[in-house]
C-alpha cells in the first residue's frame, strides 16, 4: 500500500518567496555599476577595479539566472515533468558557483601577470568608484537578506552581494594604501585577496548545490533522526528504503517503506506522519509504502545496499 501526500499550509510553506522586485533592482544597479567600473578601471589603470567589474558582471548573470530559476520553480507539474521545474533552482545555484570560480581564475591570472608589468593606478578614482560599489552592493544584499536561510538559490544571490560589499571595501583600502605609499603592486595583491574571498565565500555554495543536484540529503536534515522518528511510530516495526532529497532549493521530498504487521490502512497515522515530518524536519512531499512484513514475500528494496 502506497500513500503520497503534499502539504502547503500558509504558516509553514517552504515555497519560493517572491523576490522579483529585488532581482529587478539588483540587476539594473549592478549592470550600471559594471559599466561604470570598466570605464574608470581602464582610464585609471586599475586591475582591482577591472577585477571587481568582472566579478560584478558574473553577479549580474547570476542574478538573471537565479531570477529565472525562481520563476521556473513555481511552474505547475506536467505528465512529463511530474515535479514541474523545481529542480531549476538547484541548477541555478550550481551554475552561480561555477561562474564565480571561473571569474576567480581570470582575476588571479591577470593579477599574477600584473606583478611583472605593474601599471600606474589612479588611486583617487579607485576609491570613489569603490565607495559607490559599497552602497550598491550593500543595498542589493539587504533586499535578499530575508530569504538567505530558507532558499539556497536566494542565498547564492545574497552571498554574492554581501561578498561584493566586502570586496569593494577592500579596494577602497587598496586605493588609500597606493595613495599613501605610491606602491602600485598593492593593486594586484588586492586582486588576489579578492580572489581568495570569492573562493572562500563560494565554496560552501558550490558544495551544497552539487550535493542537492546529486540528490543528497539536505544538510539541515539528519536522516538518522528521521529514521528514528519513523521507527517509534505506533504499529511500525521496521523502516527501510528511506530516501530524502531536495526537489528544489526550498522543498524536500521523502519516500520510505514502513513495516506495519496488522496491515490496516490508517489514514490518521499517515496524516500525523505527514504533519510531523513537515513540522519537525521541513519535509513537504511525503510518499509512504506500508508493508505487512511477510517473510514469504520480502521487499526487494529492504537490504541497505539496494537502491
Amino acid at each position: 500500500m502506497s500513500y503520497e501526500h503534499t502539504r502547503s499550509d500558509a504558516g509553514h510553506s517552504h515555497a519560493p518567496a517572491n523576490f522579483n522586485t529585488a532581482f529587478a533592482i539588483g540587476i539594473v544597479l549592478n549592470a550600471a555599476y559594471v559599466l561604470f567600473e570598466v570605464i574608470f578601471g581602464i582610464t585609471g589603470h586599475s586591475l582591482a577595479l577591472l577585477a571587481d567589474a568582472g566579478h560584478n558582471f558574473s553577479d549580474v548573470l547570476g542574478l538573471l539566472l537565479a531570477w529565472g530559476a525562481s520563476a521556473m520553480a513555481k511552474s505547475m507539474p506536467t505528465k512529463r515533468r511530474t515535479y514541474g521545474l523545481r529542480g531549476s533552482s538547484i541548477l541555478a545555484a550550481l551554475f552561480n558557483a561555477i561562474f564565480l570560480l571561473v571569474s576567480v581564475g581570470a582575476i588571479a591570472w591577470e593579477a599574477v601577470r600584473r606583478f611583472n608589468a605593474p601599471a600606474d593606478v589612479a588611486a583617487r578614482t579607485v576609491i570613489w568608484v569603490s565607495l559607490l560599489g559599497i552602497g550598491i552592493n550593500a543595498a542589493t544584499a539587504l533586499m535578499f537578506m530575508s530569504g538567505r536561510k530558507g532558499d539556497l538559490n536566494i542565498r547564492g544571490a545574497f552571498l554574492h552581494m554581501a561578498a561584493d560589499t566586502a570586496i569593494s571595501a577592500g579596494v577602497v583600502v587598496a586605493g588609500f594604501a597606493i595613495l599613501l605609499t605610491g606602491r602600485h603592486w598593492i593593486d594586484p595583491v588586492v586582486s588576489l585577496l579578492i580572489s581568495a574571498v570569492i573562493v572562500w565565500g563560494t565554496w560552501d555554495l558550490l558544495r551544497e548545490s552539487v550535493n542537492l543536484a546529486l540528490q543528497a540529503v539536505p544538510k539541515d536534515i539528519e536522516p538518522d533522526k528521521v529514521e528514528s522518528y519513523l521507527a517509534q511510530l505506533p504499529g511500525i516495526t521496521k523502516v527501510h528504503d528511506l530516501h530524502i532529497w531536495a526537489m528544489s532549493t526550498t522543498e524536500t521530498a521523502l519516500t520510505v517503506h514502513l513495516v506495519k504487521p496488522d496491515g490496516a490502512i490508517d489514514d490518521s497515522l499517515l496524516s500525523r506522519i505527514q504533519n510531523e515530518l513537515h513540522d519537525r524536519f521541513g519535509i513537504e512531499h511525503v510518499t509512504i509504502q506500508c508493508e505487512c512484513g511477510d517473510v514469504a514475500h520480502p521487499c526487494e528494496q529492504e537490504p541497505e545496499h539496494v537502491v
